[in-house]
């Protein structure tokens, strides 16, 4: 039997882990996921995620975070 890991995500955690899994999956539809460097691209997805979700918080005032 294997061990069941629970997971409780923020609502930025979670944001950034569906960035990371759909850049992932564009990594397994072309070809580019191989078993050898599948740790390597679930880094480098998530940290792209990561840059992503911070360049659109740098881009983008949302609505409390006006001054007006």
């Amino acid at each position: 039997m294997t061990e069941k890991t629970y997971l409780k995500l923020q609502y930025s955690e979670n944001s950034v882990a569906n960035m990371a899994s759909r850049i992932l999956s564009a990594y397994i539809a072309t070809g580019k996921l191989t078993e050898t460097n599948e740790e390597e691209l679930i880094t480098k997805a998530t940290l792209l995620a990561i840059r992503l979700a911070q360049k659109a918080d740098t881009l983008i005032d949302s609505d409390d975070e006006s001054t007006e």
